[in-house]
Order: structure tokens, then C-alpha cells, then sequence
């Protein structure tokens, strides 16, 4: 039905539309403002993908009784949150500068 010309043409076509398209998806993803897990509000938190009220209160929760988390990763010590969860927040979130500083 169709030509190879056609064939070729066509994915040409389709090649230059997404090599446009990959500097928007990077800047997207690099605009992302983290969201601080040690400062953040339940509401704040709650915008995350994976994270709910109970969720959220837990990570408040582990905040109050082990100080601030030192590093992203240690986001996985709080009941509920997972590897697979942890996958999905770790792009998103910050412990903040100070933390980072203090945990070198």
C-alpha cells in the first residue's frame, strides 16, 4: 500500500517531531520545583505522587521523632514508603541544603 519512499518519509517525519519535542520534556522535568521533606506541610506532601494523609502525617510524624532526614533515600524509613514508592519521589523531593550539608 505503501511505498518504501513513503514508509521513509513518514519516519523521518516522526523523528524530527520528537527530537523538537525532547528539549520541552527536559526542561519540564528540570523546572520541577523538590518538594523539602523537611520542611514541608501534610498539604505539601500530600501533592506528591504515592503520598496521601496517612502517608503524609507519617513523614511528619518520623520528622518530629528522629529530626530531619539527612538524605532523600532516607525518606524509605518511614512506614508506607518503599522502594518502588521511593522510585517514584525521589526526583521530586529535597532534604534542603542544610541537611545536606550537615550529613557530609
Amino acid at each position: 500500500m505503501f511505498s518504501n519512499h513513503s514508509r521513509a518519509a513518514a519516519l523521518a517525519a516522526i523523528i524530527v517531531l520528537l527530537a523538537g519535542l525532547a528539549p520541552v520534556f527536559a526542561q519540564s522535568k528540570a523546572g520541577v520545583e523538590r518538594v523539602n521533606i523537611n520542611t514541608a506541610s501534610a498539604a505539601e506532601l500530600e501533592k506528591l505522587p504515592q503520598v496521601g494523609p496517612k502517608i503524609a502525617q507519617r513523614i511528619i510524624d518520623y520528622r518530629k521523632e528522629s529530626g530531619s532526614f539527612k538524605r532523600v533515600e532516607d525518606l524509605m524509613k518511614v512506614k508506607g514508603i518503599g522502594e518502588k514508592t521511593f522510585s517514584k519521589l525521589k526526583d521530586l523531593i529535597t532534604v534542603g541544603s542544610e541537611a545536606a550539608a550537615n550529613a557530609k
